[in-house]
């Protein structure tokens, strides 16, 4: 599911909007930053303050994340299942993964919301599709960044 370019864009840009579901039927959007790609078909976040997310979720297990780089305007949309996993009865290669990534941050995760991906998308901007390159979006919107 998750292809080179697709791991790429979330290693480099793990910042995550994860998108649940309220129990009134409406969208939750709430960013995440402590991602790791466990394998081709599961990536996983760490609960660190999540206590709406998590509990979407353990009602309604649906989630979508979208991963961007606002820089070559391009996006990773993931679509799977979520499993609440308390850190304690976490396997190994998680526990390893988040080791990995984000050590200085596992005394404040209290578990893991372990995605099973479903489907996966590069999404691009229609600014390809106008026949800019990557290089030509990566110095527009450098000298923008720049100008702030």
């Amino acid at each position: 599911m998750l292809t080179a370019d697709m791991k790429t864009l979330i290693t480099n840009h793990r910042a995550g909007m994860v998108a649940t579901i309220n129990d009134d039927g409406t969208p939750s959007v709430s960013p995440k930053a402590t991602f790791v790609i466990i394998d081709d078909a599961r990536i996983a976040v760490g609960n660190i303050r999540s206590p709406g997310t998590v509990a979407n979720l353990r009602k309604r297990p649906a989630v979508e994340v979208c991963f961007i780089d606002v820089i070559t305007r391009k996006a990773v949309r993931v679509t799977g299942t979520a499993a609440i996993t308390p850190k304690a009865e976490a396997e190994p290669v998680l526990m390893d993964a988040f080791d990995r990534e984000w050590a200085a941050y596992l005394d404040h995760i209290s578990g893991f919301i372990d995605i099973t991906v479903t489907t996966a998308e590069l999404i691009l901007s229609p600014a390809y599709d106008l026949g800019l390159t990557e290089d030509e979006l990566k110095a527009q919107n450098l000298d923008k960044l720049n100008a702030l």
